[in-house]
Order: C-alpha cells, then sequence, then structure tokens
C-alpha cells in the first residue's frame, strides 16, 4: 500500500505523514505575502537609485563657463566663472538639482530680449541671490536668500535682459546694490 496511511489506536489518535518543511513552509515559499512585499520594494528601490543619480545628472548638465564682472559703485570689481542659459531648454534646467556651487560661480540666464521676468526655486537645492540686469547691464533689482524648492515667483519688477544666480549671501557679503554694473559680452560691455 503506498501513500499516506492513517492508523487509528487505542488512545483513537492518528499517525500522518508531515511534510519535510515542518510545520510552515519558508518564507520563499509561503506565496502571496513574499511576493506583495517585494512588488513594493522593487519600485522603491528603484526610486531610491534615481534619487541617488539626480545630482550626477544635474553635473553633466552644465554649461559652458565664460568670466563676467560686478562693479559696484564705489569702483570694486568683483570676478565670477558663470554659465550662460541662452536657450529656452538651459534656461528651463538653470541650477535645478545641483547640491553646491563654488563661492565664486554663478549662472547667467541671458533672455535676448529685454521684458518682465519672474523665477522661481523649484527643485532647485541651494538657496541663492538674484540679479536681476538691464539691456546695458545696470542691476535694478536683486532678490536675496531666496528660498530653496520654493514656487513662489520672484519678480524681476520691469524688463531685463538677463538674471545671475550667485549663491545666498554674495551680494550683501560683497556689497552689490542696484545701480551696480555687470560685465559680460551679452550686454555689450
Amino acid at each position: 500500500m503506498s501513500g499516506p496511511r492513517h492508523f487509528s489506536g487505542a488512545s483513537g489518535g492518528e499517525i500522518r505523514r508531515h511534510s519535510s518543511y515542518g510545520r510552515k513552509p519558508p518564507l520563499a515559499l509561503r506565496g502571496w505575502p513574499f511576493l506583495r512585499t517585494l512588488k513594493l520594494l522593487l519600485p522603491l528601490m528603484a526610486l531610491g537609485a534615481l534619487l541617488l543619480a539626480m545630482p550626477d545628472l544635474a553635473r553633466a548638465a552644465e554649461l559652458p563657463k565664460g568670466p563676467l564682472v560686478i562693479k559696484t559703485a564705489d569702483g570694486v570689481e568683483h570676478r565670477f566663472t558663470v554659465e550662460v542659459a541662452t536657450t529656452d531648454a538651459e534656461r528651463e534646467q538653470g541650477l535645478m538639482f545641483r547640491a553646491a556651487m563654488a563661492p565664486d560661480a554663478g549662472m547667467l540666464f541671458d533672455f535676448k530680449e529685454a521684458e518682465p521676468v519672474a523665477m522661481w526655486m523649484k527643485d532647485t537645492y541651494l538657496p541663492l541671490d538674484m540679479l536681476f540686469i538691464a539691456r546695458d547691464g545696470r542691476i535694478v533689482h536683486i532678490a536675496e536668500r531666496t528660498v530653496p524648492f520654493s514656487l513662489t515667483t520672484i519678480s524681476s519688477g520691469e524688463p531685463v535682459l538677463a538674471v545671475l544666480e550667485l549663491n545666498s549671501g554674495t551680494a550683501s557679503r560683497l556689497k552689490i546694490k542696484p545701480g551696480d554694473r555687470v560685465i559680460h559680452p551679452i550686454f555689450g560691455n
């Protein structure tokens, strides 16, 4: 006789063949709880990997750099190395996802035509100073210490040709004020 055997003894108990796994099968064989956990964890792990890679992606998107000078009313010249964003895509990306910026670095947004401009800090990790610059290179407005990730719009207040973004606190530290001049080829000076 093959297969499971059932014996009834005097005590009425039964003897049954048991699985080699004991009372419960291992976690990997229990079915849906394990698979459900796996289905939840895999997308989270993929998202984590993507978020870790974002600063590297942003670094790869750096634009060509060049010199820029800000000449204050008292004649002091401050030199910076800036990236120049000239296309819609470059201006839209801006400094998003950058984790750090050198103290003498910045980004100059060239809008090609003087017009009222509004900026925001969406997906921008760094607090920044924004200098709004007229066609002749004159600084007309400064928004200092902008808040990272803020969706609040920051307006130029009047038509400008460009916006220069610098590390937060740079304008006050270097005593840069509206009326000071920015020297760069886009202003023809």
